[in-house]
């Protein structure tokens, strides 16, 4: 197999540049390797902020001003187009209405899915583009057969792979992820834009949910469903306080519940489960968190499905999470999972990736966990 195959023919490129210095830097490498490359902004919010707020948000007037900029200075064509209602849509009303019951959504890897390379990569085809180019890192490898598969960046402390983990082999066809074999720091990626003439070189990291410029979750999704209190009880059943709204919390959470009575050894308490149904959040000990196995819907294979039975690999659970070794397999068209030692912080909504080595197999979104504990169960579904 080779890694980053170069085409034997320059390629039309679709450059998405959201105005921050990795996806800059990824068109200008584009430019470099010989493509015939096209810069596009997205516009995802009906009503942009003019400035971010610190280093939170993206998707403002001032980014597409700065990815404008960028593209003047590479020497590329640039456009701006509107995707905010499908954005909406797909990925902000998703995120609520996950919330909302009582899961815990990744909305960057829902971007990625419908929005990225879905919505752009069938728009940039239909214009006549043969890919679409981003500055995420990861590597796409390519067959003797033909064939695509999604690896993880050669530097592990930067790959985004697990955001990346719903791409099929047909969207890997017409992805170019030109930062994914560069073993460098941020640091050096800066410096590079620095020498390119890229004014975004020392432009602050976007981070958190890009439509969330505050950083404030619990303060948007109140305002979007509005207050509903409830009961926070322990495991027994014990009222031990209440809440404003089961959506403001996620499966491991420690701080901001409010407890007024305290535990009887004296311990901190953790959200053990949420219930949209009753309004119902429930805390216990650290130790109730440990989660045996999960059962996850709706699995996307970066090429193949795996073989029939159960077969070892390791899996992410979070973006910036490590890995763990699990056994998987497909039943029924869900993927049960068994983790070899218990995790903790497993949520349903969330999607675990496989990996084996450093390919991607493929993702789910994770329906109920087991828990360790007496054989208990967490489930949203």
């Amino acid at each position: 197999m080779t890694q980053n195959p170069q085409p034997r023919r320059p390629l039309r490129v679709l450059a998405a540049m959201s105005g921050g210095v990795d996806s800059a830097v990824a068109a200008a490498r584009a430019v470099e390797a010989g493509h015939d490359v096209t810069g596009v902004h997205l516009a995802l919010s009906a009503n942009p902020q003019s400035f971010r707020t610190g280093a939170r948000g993206c998707c403002t007037i001032e980014d597409s001003r700065d990815a404008r900029r960028a593209a003047d200075v590479i020497g590329i064509p640039f456009y701006c187009w509107d995707l905010a209602e499908r954005f909406r849509e797909d990925v902000v009303e998703d995120f609520v209405a996950e919330y909302e019951a009582g899961r815990t959504p990744n909305p960057c890897l829902r971007c990625n899915e419908k929005i990225k390379f879905a919505a752009l990569l069938d728009k940039a085809l239909a214009l006549g583009f043969d890919a679409v180019c981003t500055g995420h890192y990861a590597t796409v490898v390519l067959n003797e057969d033909g064939s695509r598969e999604l690896h993880r960046a050669s530097d592990m402390a930067k790959d985004q792979s697990y955001v990346l983990g719903v791409l099929d082999e047909r969207q890997l066809a017409h992805a170019l992820f030109p930062l994914g074999d560069t073993i460098t720091t941020k640091e050096e990626i800066r410096a590079e834009a620095e020498r390119r003439g890229l004014a975004v070189a020392k432009k602050p990291d976007s981070h958190d949910i890009c439509f969330i410029a505050d950083g404030d979750t619990q303060g948007f999704l109140a305002k979007r469903l509005g207050k509903a209190e409830g009961d926070i009880v322990d495991e027994t059943g014990r009222k031990v306080g209440t809440h404003e709204g089961a959506y403001g919390f996620t499966i491991g959470q420690r701080k901001g519940l409010r407890i007024g009575h305290p535990a009887a050894d004296g311990k901190p308490r953790y959200v053990l489960d949420i219930s949209p149904v009753d309004n119902t959040v429930t805390v216990g000990p650290v130790a109730a968190l440990d989660v045996t196995g999960l059962t996850a819907i709706r699995p996307r294979w970066c090429g193949n499905p795996p073989a029939d039975g159960p077969a070892a690999y390791t899996a992410q659970l979070r973006a910036h999470g490590g890995e763990t070794e699990v056994s998987a397999e497909l039943v029924d068209g869900e993927l049960r999972v068994t983790f070899t030692e218990a995790v903790r912080g497993v949520a349903p909504g969330q999607a675990i990736v496989l990996y084996d080595g450093t390919r991607v197999v493929g993702s789910a979104t994770i329906a109920t966990t087991v828990r360790a504990t007496a054989g208990s169960t967490a489930a949203t579904v």
